[in-house]
Parts: C-alpha cells; structure tokens; sequence
C-alpha cells in the first residue's frame, strides 16, 4: 500500500504542476489585456479549474485509464515512468518558458513505459488514433473558431465608438476567461484521475470494473487548482504578449473559441492540449488582424515543441520504467 500511496502523491504532483505549467493557458490573454492583474487572474482561473468537475463527465479520465495503452499491461513501473516522463518534460519545458502541452507529455510517457513492457501490442490504437488527430485539430479548431468569431464581433460593432468596445468587452471577458478555465480544468485533470484509477485498477481496487473514485475526482481537481494558483510566469509571457498583442476584444474571442473547443473535446472523451488550442485561437485572432500581426517565428518555435513533446517525453518515460522495473 505504501508503494500505491507514493505513485498517487506522483500523480498528483503531476497534476499541480500541469496547473502550474498551464496556468498560462487560461489567464495569458486576461494578463495581457490588463483587464486582471496577475495575482486575481491565477485565483479566478484556479476556482474554475477547481469546480470543472460538476460540469463535464470523466469521459477523458476513461480514454486515458483505459484507452491509450491496454488495462492488462499497466503495472506499478509502468505508472512511474509515464509519471516521471511527463513531470520531467514539464520541469524542462517550464524552465524555458516553452508553452508544450502536459497532456500530450503525459500520454507520451505512458505509451514510452507501455512499450517497454508490452511492446506494439500494449498500445490501444482507437486512443491514440483519437489522441493524434487532436494534436492537429484542437489548435486548427481554436484558430478557424476565433478567426471567425473575431471577424463577426469586429463586423458587428464596425461602426461603434472603439473606447466603448473597450470597455465592453473588459466585462466581457471576465466570462471568456472562465469558460476557459473550465475547460482547462475540465479536461486537463481527468488525464491524471484516468492514471489514478488505472493503477487502482491494476492493483484489483476497484472491485473488478474501471471506474474513477469521487475521492480521486477531488484530490485531481485540488491538486491541478493549486498549481495554477502558483502561476507559470515565463510561459504567460510568451502565451500573451510574444505571439501577437491582444486586446480585450481579440482576448474575448481567443478564450471563447478555445473553450468551445475544449467543452467538445471533453465531451467526446478526446484527451486535448489546452495549450494547442489556445494557442491556435490566439494566432486566429492575430491573423484576421493582418498576418504581419503575429510573430510567426515564436510560433513556429511552440511548434516545435508540440511536435518534439510526445516522443521526448516517451524515451524518458521508458527510462524510468526499465528503472523502477529493475528494482520493483
């Protein structure tokens, strides 16, 4: 039991740095547009984060649990080192102020320690297909949906006084930026209630069927709120101010087609970057401003890291897994 009791204090050190890491994803444009100083934009979006799980089901939490790599495979080393790819990775990746996505980090240290143990047959190819198509549709979803939403709003008040629109949507936002946070917190924590519940699994503590228990629901939920009331200073920086300037308006419309895609994605069960989405949504509203208005070379440079996170954070994950095999 005390080998169970120190994976899950992992998994949810995990889980408070996914809020720490993401913090920057639900507060970036709130930050940027001036409309909430940093200190009050960690602690909105953190109760958000916090009450996701009233709202969305544990669909996410199922896929990743049971839907990446087969049930049958999962072990206690194999945990660790999908724990230890992703806390890794994201330690890394938070040092450099580089907004790669924990979520992806995560299911690439669990495939990284699956295939150690189980080879090409331990992956759940239907989980991952759903995974691997998210990497390109969430932030090409968040970008058409904020490109789109930015050219109507800016249609709909073309012959409005432009302080006025200001000011407008500084309230507006303050809603845009909890439905973002919701989304955040709704689909971001069930990644690590669905690793929980796969150990406790494994171990027969479920009494035979996967499920995730309300005790794990909570302890997630608090541990991923908490991380974010600690903020991601360097990744707010580079999510606000280094892809594009914003203002309240172009912020409004980024968090809206963000959340819209994540309250989809966790109601489909798609383990989603939250970090992708609002990422495409902020160049959205960049581009329908002119292309010159986005620094592609920031951009390009997220890419990169989206691309490199799924296998750096899988070789280390298999790392710590033959690790943790060789001793448990």
């Amino acid at each position: 039991m005390l080998l169970i009791a120190t994976l899950i204090a992992i998994a949810l050190i995990f889980d408070f740095l996914n809020g720490l890491h993401d913090a920057a994803n639900s507060i970036a444009t709130i930050v940027s547009t001036r409309v909430l100083s940093p200190r009050y934009a960690v602690a909105w979006a953190a109760f958000f984060n916090f009450i996701a799980f009233a709202v969305f089901g544990l669909h996410v939490a199922a896929t990743v649990g049971k839907g990446i790599v087969a049930p049958s495979i999962i072990n206690d080393a194999v945990i660790f080192g999908a724990l230890m790819g992703a806390i890794v990775w994201n330690v890394v990746t938070w040092l450099a102020g580089i907004p790669s996505s924990s979520s992806h980090a995560l299911i690439g240290g669990l495939v990284g320690a699956g295939l150690c143990k189980g080879g090409w047959n331990a992956i759940v190819w239907q989980g991952m297909g759903k995974t691997a198509m998210a990497i390109v549709l969430s932030p090409a979803t968040g970008f058409l949906l904020a490109l789109v939403l930015v050219l109507a709003v800016s249609w709909m008040f073309v012959r409005a006084n432009p302080l006025w629109v200001d000011k407008l949507f500084r309230h507006v936002q303050f809603f845009s930026a909890s439905a973002y946070s919701l989304g955040h917190g709704g689909n971001d924590a069930q990644k690590t209630m669905g690793i929980i519940a796969a150990l406790l699994y494994a171990h027969g503590l479920e009494g035979g069927e996967f499920h995730v228990p309300f005790w794990v629901v909570m302890s997630c939920q608090a541990a991923m709120a908490l991380g974010t009331l600690f903020g991601g200073w360097r990744i707010v920086r580079t999510m606000g101010s280094r892809i594009t300037h914003l203002t309240p308006m172009q912020g409004s419309c980024a968090e809206t087609a963000g959340a819209l895609t994540l309250f989809g994605a966790t109601w489909l069960g798609i383990p989603v970057s939250t970090t992708h989405t609002i990422t495409g949504a902020i160049i959205g509203v960049g581009a329908a401003r002119r292309v010159s208005a986005v620094r592609w070379n920031v951009a390009k440079d997220i890419v990169v890291a989206w691309i490199v996170t799924m296998p750096a954070a899988g070789l280390i994950g298999a790392v710590f897994y033959l690790i943790a095999a060789a001793f448990l």
